[in-house]
Parts: structure tokens; C-alpha cells; sequence
């Protein structure tokens, strides 16, 4: 029996293991060609719009409209596994890796910004898949645009602070992701973690973006808005992602990180 446990203990990485992983992983992609970046970015921007075409395409056949979201957790499945480039999981490896290597600041600036930027052309891209095409029937894109049209809805302070909430969702679904050896245990994290977010209806600012884009496509909301909105997403997912997450859990590991790097 003590040997089971030995083993088991053996078997589960310690916040150190998790540490180090999560830094070893930021300094493959932090070294890794701006123009890489960005096709990796939008391609997660693109497949991100699994998540309101999934929820989208149950809903039509369930009475129980709620029970779509089960969906939602699609695109953040398919992105993560997919090691894809995804802006609220990129607060967690490179902040880390930062924290311990602070002249990598610059290369973790262009990161995010490429990944910033390439996730929302991702979006765009599927908004005008989703709705200019003619791919989908009506009720499909009249679902997507509705989902959308009601994500822009809230204050300045009401958006932020639930983006705050979801950007330590998703980057603690990173932190999960690099805990666990095997992929099925990595896919039930981040459906664990990110269903809360489309339930809540709070701000992610990739997520939002192929609802929203595809509601700008369908001229049901204004660009105004969405820059109003994504504004405060962006601020709110950051700041709930770095500090939250890689803040508290660098902190936490790395007095037994031994000076790794």
C-alpha cells in the first residue's frame, strides 16, 4: 500500500514540476518568429468560433436552450490541445518565464501583441465565414449574431471585472493543462474551467470576439461597441490571467525552483 502511494505521489507533478514546464514551454514560443506567431494566432482566432457555432448549432435542437453551453468549452478544447496561440493563455507561460528571466520583457511584449492582434483577425475571419457565405442557415447566423448582440451588453466596470474572472479561468486551465500527463485529463480542465465562462456570460476577449465580430459582420452591433467592449475584456482577461494565476503560482513554486531557467 505505501508503495502505491509512493508511486501516486511519484505520478502527480509537484508546483515546482508545473514551474518549470510552464517556463520551458514559454521559452520554445517566446523564441519562435513573429510571423509564426501570428499564423498560429489566427488560427486559434479562426477556431475559436467553435465555441458560439457549437452552442449555436445545439441549441437549435434542444429544447432547454442552457444546455447548449455544454459546447461552449469547444473552442478553448480545440485551441489548448490543438497548441495553438490563444491571448489568455499566453498571461500565464510568458508572464512566468518573465518573472524569472526579466530581459525577456521585450520578446514577451511581442507575443502578446502578435497574438493580440492575430487572434482578433481570427475572429473576423470566422465572422465573415459564419455570416457573409451563406454556409449556414439562418438560424444558425441569426443565433451567432444574437450572441453577440447580447455579449456587448454592461458597463465599463461590469465587463472588466467579469473578464477579470475569466482570464483566471482560462490561464489556471493552462496552469492545469501542464499538471496533467495525460491529453483526456488536460480536455476535462478546461472544459471544468471554461464552461463557467459562457454559464456567467462574462467577457473573453478571443471568445466574445467571433460572437461579436460575426454580430459587426451582420451590422446588428457597431464598431464603437466593440472596441468599447474588447477594451475592457482585454484589461479585465490580463489582468485576471497574470496576476491571479502566473503571479500567485510563480510565487508559490519558485523559492523551489532552484534557479531554473
Amino acid at each position: 500500500m505505501a508503495a502505491e502511494t509512493s508511486q501516486h505521489e511519484k505520478s502527480r507533478r509537484s508546483a515546482t514540476d508545473i514551474l518549470l514546464l510552464v517556463k520551458e514551454t514559454a521559452r520554445e514560443e517566446l523564441g519562435r518568429p513573429t510571423l509564426k506567431l501570428a499564423y498560429s494566432g489566427m488560427a486559434g482566432g479562426l477556431v475559436m468560433g467553435l465555441t458560439p457555432l457549437g452552442v449555436a448549432a445545439l441549441g437549435a435542437y434542444v429544447a432547454n436552450k442552457p444546455t447548449a453551453l455544454v459546447l461552449y468549452p469547444l473552442g478553448f478544447i480545440a485551441v489548448i490541445i490543438g497548441r495553438m496561440h490563444l491571448f489568455t493563455e499566453n498571461t500565464l507561460h510568458p508572464v512566468v518565464f518573465v518573472l524569472s528571466e526579466r530581459d525577456r520583457l521585450f520578446d514577451a511584449a511581442r507575443l502578446w501583441t502578435t497574438v493580440w492582434i492575430s487572434n482578433v483577425i481570427g475572429t473576423l475571419v470566422f465572422g465573415l465565414l459564419a455570416i457573409r457565405t451563406g454556409g449556414l442557415h439562418g438560424e444558425f447566423t441569426d443565433q451567432i449574431s444574437r450572441f453577440g448582440t447580447e455579449a456587448v451588453q454592461g458597463s465599463f466596470a461590469q465587463l472588466f471585472w467579469g473578464a477579470v474572472i475569466a482570464g483566471w479561468l482560462v490561464a489556471l486551465a493552462a496552469w492545469l493543462t501542464s499538471a496533467s500527463h495525460w491529453t483526456i485529463g488536460q480536455i476535462a480542465a478546461i472544459w471544468l474551467l471554461t464552461f463557467p465562462i459562457g454559464l456567467l456570460k462574462i467577457p473573453h476577449s478571443i471568445a466574445g470576439s467571433a460572437e461579436i465580430l460575426s454580430a459587426v459582420v451582420a451590422g446588428s452591433v457597431s464598431v464603437g461597441q466593440y472596441a468599447y467592449w474588447m477594451s475592457a475584456a482585454t484589461l479585465g482577461n490580463a489582468a485576471g490571467g497574470v496576476l491571479i494565476v502566473a503571479v500567485l503560482n510563480w510565487a508559490q513554486a519558485s523559492n523551489n525552483d532552484a534557479g531554473a531557467s
